[in-house]
């Protein structure tokens, strides 16, 4: 393939390929550094410490720092990070005239397709390459600083790179055997002046610097974050499916990571692209991590010899006893010689899973190796404990064996790191995955430690789990491993001793509430949801709120190119849509939902409304700090009223609520069969004037409201009159709490003359005496004489705020209005 100068231009590029090349090309990232700089990296592609200077493919011939031009350049990079198409974009640029003018003619030879000859000489490769020149190939050789050879592929070639020095050629006519006129032009005894640039796997690299002198390294380390999300809006075209694409990718660490090679972005893009159709998002997605993985290994290996599948199955064998031993021993990099001790110096499977590091110059060591991902390494490792071979494995690491509970009881005591591996391993030994693995790759996996993970499973909940106390599951990483089994019998069987879920201090990215919403939907014995300082992310936290999304070249609204894709807060679901959707299903057991602390707005009572309707068995509903505000008050009280709620206790506590939403909490107390408990503690907005509407809905005959917490409402006196006739007018009314409220002597005095009452049925008051007067204690005295049943006393409780949520309250720099001290002692005293 050649494209001419604008000066000869006897073949131009082709007018249509560019735009459409433009349009779905996103730059790499690639490192630039002379062979006398270049030295083996720390670790693998993606998690390298300390890369050299950054650069892209504008200066693959430019001079550097020092002022030099490089004649050779070798682009090295795994399969599916990008060389064809770095090539392919150095050609087009280069026919349009933008870059790499000081070239005339460049040939590129793609070593993968092309039918070479076993004898040539340089102009026959230039003629038999570009059969419709009209400018004779030896006139054009004639001028060599003028000439770019590419080699695409270079390692397809399988030729020895150890040739005798007197057999090269220096005449670009001299016809040789094919190898020797390749390796004078790598030698430069062929048209020396000529530029040259390959591109190639990492593998045998320590032979080709061998032959070439003055070279220029250029490894392709794939997409930065910025180009990730550029490709996946450049891959759709549609800006709102590339952007539930993105934040699904981007939601999952693991997935993400790995979307650092573009051949697994586009892997990513494409499988999401198919789940999107006939869909309006992702939220049904049932791809898993591991499922992404075996795709992308598929297309790796789908042009592969398979008349063999023994060979491959033998391979992956060692490759997989190589993986696990370097994750024991927290090892990335693999010298030489222990490539060859496992049998994997098979150059035609080998490049497919490891690059190979160039050691500095002047060492003697051999090259060393690495996987091309460290989570492959951590893929490859889970396969070692369930792809079926003959029993242990030797490797360099001595004998492993493949014993699933040894690597799970590690995991569960110290060996965190070994999360992704474990995690891979629940995928691998899914029905599905067992089935893909041996139709596409010709892999046979056991089934036989699913028993294992099940029965691990039981036993660590049941472990971490107190005596007496209701078995829970406590751990994220739980629900991350059976989404990525994704079975549904398997998921009941390990979930259903349990009866609740704790989860702390959680940041719940959309793939993990996709995780937690696929094992509640199975989980049927759930009756309890503790959810305490977790937040729910829906957005790129690195985004704006209504962040603009540039994307050049893509076709946006009303089919303008470089429209600008823009994603409003108010167009995002509401952040427990998953979860409330999972907990309408018909068979949940549950009964008790706590989210405190877990920043959650009025946008969401919409969904807690729909769920008090539709989920007649939810008897406890508790909030804190969760910014409800008057209007999200409003519409919970929506799901309050409907015929099929059944809601016994609720709990509104830090809810920044004012007076303005009694109204409809008073309608609800009015028609509202059910609820029991009412608890507004710490709504400082909430004053006299709310308490009084709110006893308006308790004078009604029909309510059922037996506790009522008041407790820090900013109260006075004023407000109770209005409790004091509640207090009869409500007859089931057992327990009022008032502390840490400013009453007055006025108001205390009203209280203690309705509890004289024979009738009233108040049997707990909560009051915070400290301050009062002499003569009020002595009232309070004379009353628990004559009602020596009655509770006076601190009732309020205290959930602490998380660290965070504690500078979100009103009052969080410690004081409340008028000087008083925001939290009183968490120390309750006894009711007396």
């Amino acid at each position: 393939m050649v494209r001419e100068s604008d000066q000869d231009r006897e073949l131009g590029t082709c007018p249509r390929e560019i735009p459409s090349f433009h349009s779905h090309f996103t730059t790499l990232t690639i490192t630039r550094e002379p062979r006398s700089k270049h030295r083996a990296k720390d670790g693998a592609v993606g998690t390298s410490q300390g890369c050299a200077t950054t650069t892209v493919t504008t200066m693959l011939f430019e001079p550097d720092r020092d002022g030099q031009t490089p004649q050779v350049v070798v682009l090295v990079g795994a399969p599916g990070m990008g060389k064809t198409a770095m090539v392919r974009k150095v050609m087009v640029e280069w026919g349009e005239g933008t870059l790499h003018t000081q070239f005339d003619f460049v040939f590129c030879i793609d070593c993968k397709a092309i039918d070479l000859p076993m004898e040539a000489s340089v102009a026959d490769l230039v003629s038999q390459c570009c059969p419709g020149l009209q400018v004779p190939a030896g006139k054009i050789l004639d001028d060599q600083k003028k000439i770019l050879f590419i080699f695409d592929g270079f390692e397809a070639l399988g030729f020895s790179l150890v040739q005798p020095k007197a057999e090269l050629s220096s005449d670009p006519r001299e016809v040789k055997p094919l190898e020797l006129t390749l390796m004078s032009l790598l030698k430069k005894t062929l048209l020396p002046k000529a530029s040259l640039l390959i591109t190639m796997r990492p593998v045998a690299l320590g032979s080709l610097r061998q032959c070439l002198k003055g070279e220029y390294y250029m490894e392709i380390l794939g997409f930065s974050a910025a180009r990730r999300k550029e490709y996946f809006h450049r891959y759709f075209e549609n800006p709102n499916k590339a952007d539930m694409a993105f934040r699904f990718a981007k939601g999952n660490e693991i997935l993400y990571s790995l979307c650092v090679i573009p051949a697994m972005s586009w892997t990513t893009c494409t499988v999401l692209e198919q789940e999107l159709c006939g869909k309006k998002n992702l939220l049904e997605c049932s791809k898993t991590t591991t499922g992404m993985i075996m795709f992308y290994l598929s297309q790796l290996l789908k042009h592969r010899d398979r008349d063999n599948p023994q060979v491959l199955q033998q391979f992956l064998l060692h490759l997989c006893s190589l993986a696990a031993g370097g994750i024991w021993k927290h090892k990335v990099l693999f010298e030489e010689k222990e490539i060859k001790d496992c049998g994997l110096d098979q150059p035609g499977l080998l490049p497919f899973f490891l690059n190979e590091r160039i050691p500095r110059e002047g060492e003697d060591h051999e090259s060393v190796y690495a996987f091309t991902h460290l989570h492959l390494q951590e893929f490859f490792a889970a396969m070692f404990y369930i792809l079926e071979d003959d029993g242990e494995m030797d490797s360099s690491f001595g004998k492993l064996e493949k014993d699933v509970n040894k690597l799970l009881e590690s995991y569960n005591k110290s060996r965190k790191d070994l999360n992704v591996t474990v995690r891979f391993l629940f995928g691998l030994v899914s029905q599905k995955s067992i089935e893909y693995m041996d139709k596409t790759i010709g892999c046979r996996i056991s089934p036989r430690a699913r028993k294992e993970l099940l029965e691990w499973l039981q036993g660590r909940h049941r472990g971490l789990s107190h005596p007496g106390q209701a078995l829970k599951v406590s751990e994220m990483d739980t629900f991350h491993f059976l989404f990525e089994m994704n079975e549904k019998g398997f998921t009941e069987s390990a979930l259903g001793h349990f009866t609740d879920l704790d989860l702390q201090e959680t940041k719940l990215t959309l793939y993990d509430q996709m995780a937690l919403s696929f094992c509640i939907q199975h989980w049927a014995g759930l009756g309890c949801i503790t959810l305490k300082g977790c937040s729910f992310q829906w957005q790129d936290p690195e985004a704006e709120p209504d962040a603009s999304v540039p994307c050049s070249g893509i076709s946006g609204a009303g089919g303008r190119p470089g429209a600008l894709v823009v994603w409003r807060r108010e167009e995002l679901p509401c952040p427990i849509h998953l979860l409330c959707r999972a907990l309408r299903h018909r068979d949940s057991a549950l009964q008790v939902l706590r989210l405190q602390w877990c920043q959650l707005s009025e946008s969401c009572c919409a969904e807690l409304a729909a769920l008090l309707a539709e989920h007649p068995g939810l008897a406890r509903l508790e909030l804190a700090d969760s910014s409800l505000g008057d209007s999200g008050v409003h519409l919970l009280c929506e799901g309050l009223r409907t015929p099929g709620c059944r809601l016994r206790i609720l709990r509104l506590r830090y809810s920044r609520i004012t007076s303005a939403c009694c109204e409809d909490i008073a309608a609800v107390l009015s028609t509202n069969t059910c609820l029991e408990e009412l608890d507004l503690s710490f709504s400082e907005g909430l004053r006299d004037a709310g308490v009084e509407l709110l006893c308006e809905g308790l004078q009604n005959c029909a309510c059922p409201l037996q506790t009522l917490r008041l407790g820090s409402c900013q109260l006075s006196g004023t407000c109770c009159q209005a409790l004091t006739a509640s207090l009869l007018q409500g007859p089931r009314l057992t327990c009022l709490d008032l502390s840490d409220n400013e009453l007055g002597a006025h108001g205390v005095l009203q209280l203690c003359q309705q509890l004289r009452h024979p009738a009233c049925p108040l049997q707990s008051l909560g009051l915070s005496t400290d301050g009062f007067s002499q003569e009020l204690l002595q009232e309070l005295d004379a009353l628990r004489a004559l009602q020596p049943a009655l509770k006076i006393g601190n009732l309020l409780e205290h959930d602490v705020p998380q660290a965070g949520a504690m500078a979100r309250l009103p009052c969080h720099r410690g004081l409340l209005p008028g000087g008083r001290k925001s939290f009183p002692s968490f120390r309750t005293p006894p009711l007396l």
